[in-house]
C-alpha cells in the first residue's frame, strides 16, 4: 500500500531530510518549510523511522484540504478512513497548530477533529463508546493559511531521542541538529572529528554514527510497531538491513574536550550506550589549550553562548579564542553554530559558507571554514 507521508524537521535541514529520504527509496519527495512530504509503502515507513537522522518524526498524511469553518473541518475529517488505522479499543489523542488561518483556536479545532473521528468510528464499528485503552494513534493537524493537513504520527517519541542520552548537561544540542552539522561539514568515515566544547558528547556520538553508517533508530521502538499496520517480517528485514549496512573497521576517531569536569564522564557513558565508545576519546580541557595532535581534522562544535549559558561578553571572548586556535591549515575544516551576528567579527575572519539553522527556538548560523 503506497502512502503519502511527511517528515517534520528543524528549520534549515529540509534539504538534508529530502536527500536522505530519496536515498532510502522514498518517491515524490517534496520539501516545504520545516517538513518534507514523500510517498512509499510499509517498508519505506519502517525504514524511514529506523534511518532518519535529521527528521523529527514520520507521519502518515491522511488528507490535505482547505477549511474556513468548523463544519467544513468536521465533514472533511469525518470522511477519512479512520477505521483502517484505528481499532475499536485504540487510543487516539489530537494535537496540532494553526497559523494565519480563520480557524485559529487550537482547543476548538482539537475538539472538532476528535468529534469527527469518533463519529466516523461509531459508524464503522457500530459502537457508541470508545475505551481508548489500546495502542496510541496520535492524530496531528496543521492549519496554515486555511490549508488543513491531517496526519497520524508513527514515531511516538521524537526521532531525536535515540536512547543514548538519558542524562545531558546544560543546554544540550538536539541529536538531529548535531547530525545535520556533521553532515554539512561533510564528515566521512576516514575523518578525525574534534569538538572542544563537547558537553555530553552529542556531536561526537552523532558524528561517529554518521561516519559508520549506524541507523539512529536501530535500537528503539516506534508507536507504529503496535498498530499491526506493518508486518513483523518487514521490521525484522529492515532491522537486519540496518545491521548489515554498518561500516566496520573505519579509520574514524573523535576527540572531545570540555572545561566542565563532569563532561568526560558523561561522554563516556553516552558513547557506550550508543555503541560507539571505541571511537570516542573525551578529556577535560579549556578551549584555550586546544592543541590537536592529528595532521587533518574536521571540527564541529556548539559553543556556549549568551542566550543559553553565558552572557554575551563571555561568549564573544570564546569566539576570539576560537579564531586564534582554529588556524587555516590544509586538511582542516571548522564548523561553529552560533546565534551571535557578531560571530565572524569576534572570530576574526568571514566564514567560507554559512547555513541558517535553528537550535530549538533560537535562530543561528552555522559558520563553516574549509579554505
Amino acid at each position: 500500500m503506497n502512502m503519502l507521508m511527511v517528515a517534520p524537521c528543524l528549520l534549515g535541514v529540509e534539504g538534508l531530510v529530502a536527500e536522505e529520504l530519496k536515498m532510502l527509496g522514498a518517491e515524490n519527495v517534496n520539501a516545504e518549510n520545516a517538513r518534507v512530504f514523500f510517498e512509499g509503502d510499509e517498508t519505506i515507513l519502517a525504514r524511514s523511522n529506523i534511518w532518519s537522522r535529521y527528521a523529527e518524526r514520520i507521519q502518515i498524511v491522511l488528507d490535505r484540504f482547505y477549511a474556513e469553518s468548523f463544519e467544513e473541518l468536521f465533514q472533511a475529517v469525518k470522511s477519512l478512513p479512520w477505521s483502517e488505522f484505528i481499532g475499536s479499543r485504540d487510543t487516539f489523542p489530537v494535537k496540532g497548530f494553526s497559523l494565519n488561518s480563520t480557524l485559529h483556536s487550537i482547543p476548538d479545532c482539537q475538539k472538532i477533529i476528535k468529534k469527527a473521528v469518533v463519529e466516523s468510528l461509531k459508524e464503522d464499528y457500530g459502537i457508541s463508546w470508545f475505551e481508548e485503552t489500546g495502542p496510541v494513534h496520535q492524530i496531528q493537524f496543521s492549519i496554515m493559511k486555511n490549508e488543513v493537513t491531517v496526519m497520524l504520527d508513527t514515531s511516538g517519541a521524537g526521532l531525536h531521542k535515540r536512547g543514548y542520552r538519558p542524562v545531558g548537561n546544560d543546554a544540550p544540542i538536539r541529536e538531529t541538529l548535531a547530525a545535520a552539522m556533521c553532515r554539512l561539514s561533510q564528515l566521512r568515515h576516514y575523518h578525525t572529528l574534534y569538538d572542544p566544547c563537547c558537553g555530553s558528547g552529542t556531536i561526537l556520538i552523532e558524528g561517529a554514527m554518521l561516519a559508520q553508517n549506524i541507523a539512529p533508530g536501530h535500537n528503539r521502538n516506534f508507536d507504529v510497531d503496535r498498530w499491526g499496520l506493518i508486518p513483523e517480517s518487514i521490521w525484522m528485514s529492515e532491522r537486519e538491513r540496518s545491521r548489515e549496512l554498518v561500516k566496520k573497521d573505519t579509520d574514524f576517531i573523535a576527540f572531545g574536550s570540555d572545561i566542565d569536569p563532569h563532561s568526560a564522564e558523561l561522554v563516556t557513558v553516552n558513547a557506550k550506550r550508543a555503541g560507539v565508545s571505541n571511537k570516542i576519546r573525551a578529556s577535560i580541557a579549556d578551549i584555550k589549550s586546544f592543541n590537536p595532535t592529528t595532521e587533518k581534522g574536521t571540527l564541529v562544535t556548539n559553543p556556549p553562548y549568551g542566550e543559553r549559558m553565558l552572557d554575551i561578553k563571555e561568549a564573544e571572548a570564546i569566539y576570539r579564542i576560537m579564531g586564534n586556535k582554529f588556524v587555516q591549515k590544509r586538511g582542516w575544516s571548522y564548523g561553529v553554530i552560533s546565534p551571535d551576528e557578531e560571530f565572524e567579527k569576534c572570530f576574526g575572519r568571514r566564514a567560507d559558507k554559512r547555513r541558517k539553522l535553528y537550535n530549538g527556538m533560537i535562530k543561528c548560523q552555522y559558520y563553516m571554514y574549509f579554505k
